[in-house]
């Protein structure tokens, strides 16, 4: 059972101070990890902002012992942040359809000691990775060129996603009879999200 959202602001700048940018980063960025910017991690992809992050967090309001999955898991920073905020008594699964990041995430992750949190290659053609009764929460931290249906099938009763749709950062919650709403929060820039064609 999951408990009622407490990742208050307080909450999101203990788990940034809990879990450095600096250890998800290659060395050569390393240095730089304190800059309030996106970073290249290699393979085309990017270490988003920390304030950006930050946002997204907040939108997400992660509570204690939810099940999350991270959706362009990257170098494992947000896996690793989420992993902080659900706690031992949750889940966090992060998903990277580039093989070689999933490997140098999921090894960042592990080095964190949080075991209820991996990385894992993103299964060819499908996005996200589905799962019985849903996900309490979703982050995806890449800009999809439309809503995915795919990932709003997979947020569970009571859940929220926050997605970047273009530019537009979107919070998708599902409402107690089924249905969901959309609210907007905010242009951004992310590195494109790659959709399954059927979604």
């Amino acid at each position: 059972m999951v408990s009622e959202p407490a990742a208050e602001h307080d909450d999101i700048e203990r788990a940034m101070r809990a879990v450095p940018r600096r250890e998800f980063l290659p060395r050569a960025q390393r240095p730089l990890a304190h800059q309030d910017r996106p970073l290249p991690i290699g393979r085309g992809q990017t270490s988003s902002q920390p304030a950006t992050v930050a946002a997204m967090l907040r939108l997400l309001r992660v509570p204690l012992g939810a099940r999350v999955l991270d959706v362009g898991a990257g170098s494992g920073w947000t896996t690793a942040l989420l992993a902080y905020l659900v706690g031992p008594q949750g889940s966090v699964l992060g998903v990277e359809r580039d093989s070689r990041l999933a490997a140098w995430g999921g090894a960042n992750v592990a080095r964190t000691g949080m075991s209820w949190a991996s990385i894992e290659q993103a299964i060819p053609g499908t996005l996200g990775r589905p799962r019985e009764h849903g996900w309490d929460r979703i982050l995806v931290s890449a800009a999809s060129p439309a809503l995915p249906r795919a990932l709003v099938e997979q947020v569970g009763y009571g859940g929220r996603m926050v997605i970047p749709v273009r530019t537009t950062l979107l919070l998708i919650e599902r409402l107690p009879d089924g249905r969901t709403r959309a609210t907007d929060h905010g242009g951004y820039r992310f590195v494109p999200l790659i959709e399954d064609p059927e979604t």
